[in-house]
């Protein structure tokens, strides 16, 4: 009963603390509002990819172009640019589109997940290092892609990126706009970051519905031994287009509130330097594990920026010679491999489980 007590007044206090982090920096500058905001979209990138390695053991770095499908058709749906540069779309929509957030989140779920598949489908037979050069090369054409969109018919205006893009309408509250509470007033970007924790909120539902479901157990049977899972009657090929697909739904949702939040999205936003970072989150953290990767995300989302601060002195004292855009990522690299050779599981590892029906050991080995 206690334990129980205990459990649930930890869970209370981490509510809490979610729940006024933001406000509490609101008093210090938007600035950190806006760390907090990024820190979540991570989070959900970092969740989504920890369904494609974490769970099934795909070696994913093309991630990013699910991030960049979901803000790219964001972009299109809620900005004045299709209505600007086609005539026929400016005919039936002559106010323009303003598709609400309530259609383009599934729909950029949706097509992600459809994209997410059909990635999966031509890389089934693929592992390890293979499977990471066909997605690397996947992510690469994707931004490609978008950069050359802009010419004969301009889709995606090119490398110039698209802006004026609306922001998130919900109950007739403008996210974009601050607003005024009891006297108090609620920055844009506070507004957005509990938008953002709902959605982390609901991500990790899934991602602990799945990981205990049958899927879930199966993907990691694969993962373990796909040799083994498929002689166990485990479907692998169907159940790796689904991790595919899973996972890349969550990606698309991230880009559609990336580029709300935003307001431009560009190509430079989506480069293979993005899906590096996001797969060192979920390593970082903790393959497998949903807690892990939080951290995960969250630590290497912030600690560039609490850097900046210590890199700060650092040029002080030397008058200037050392440079913050080498000494950041420095620091960064130097911490992660101290963790790494620390703890080669990540930071917060998923616990061992003990196998159900186990015979107890006997004899003097016992």
């Amino acid at each position: 009963m206690k334990t129980l007590c205990t459990r649930h007044a930890r869970r209370a206090g981490l509510a809490a603390l979610l729940l006024l982090l933001p406000l509490l920096l609101q008093s210090l500058g938007h600035h950190w509002v806006r760390v907090a905001d990024t820190s979540l979209l991570y989070v959900m990138l970092a969740l989504g990819l920890n369904v494609v390695v974490g769970y099934a053991g795909l070696l994913d770095l093309g991630y990013v172009a699910f991030y960049a499908l979901g803000a790219y058709l964001a972009a299109l749906l809620t900005s004045p640019h299709l209505t600007e540069h086609f005539a026929w779309i400016a005919e039936l929509f002559p106010d323009g589109l303003h598709t609400p957030w309530w259609v383009t989140i599934p729909l950029a779920a949706a097509l992600a997940a459809i994209l997410g598949m059909l990635l999966g489908a031509p890389t089934l037979k693929l592992r390890g290092d293979y499977l990471a050069v066909v997605t690397l090369g996947f992510g690469e054409i994707v931004r490609l892609l978008v950069i050359n969109m802009g010419h004969p018919v301009n889709i995606t205006h090119g490398a110039q990126g698209l802006g004026l893009i609306a922001p998130v309408r919900i109950l007739g509250v403008d996210l974009g706009q601050p607003m005024v509470v009891a006297g108090y007033e609620i920055a844009s970007v506070t507004l957005y970051y509990y938008l953002f924790l709902a959605l982390v909120l609901v991500t990790v539902v899934v991602c602990q519905r799945l990981q205990d479901s049958r899927i879930g157990r199966a993907w990691m049977a694969i993962r373990d031994d796909e040799t083994a899972a498929r002689s166990m009657g485990i479907n692998t090929r169907n159940l790796k287009l689904l991790a595919f697909g899973v996972g890349a739904s969550f990606g698309g949702v991230t880009g559609a509130m990336f580029a709300a939040f935003q307001g431009f999205v560009s190509p430079e936003a989506f480069s293979l330097n993005e899906s590096v970072l996001i797969v060192a989150m979920v390593v970082f953290g903790g393959m497998g594990h949903i807690p892990g990767v939080i951290l995960g995300a969250v630590l290497l989302t912030a600690l560039p920026e609490v850097l900046r601060y210590l890199v700060g002195p650092l040029q002080t004292m030397t008058n200037g010679q050392l440079d913050a855009g080498v000494m950041r990522p420095l620091l960064i690299a130097l911490a992660m491999i101290a963790t790494m050779l620390w703890r080669s599981s990540g930071l917060w590892p998923a616990p061992d489980r003990p196998t159900q029906g186990a015979a107890p050991a006997t004899g003097p080995d016992r």
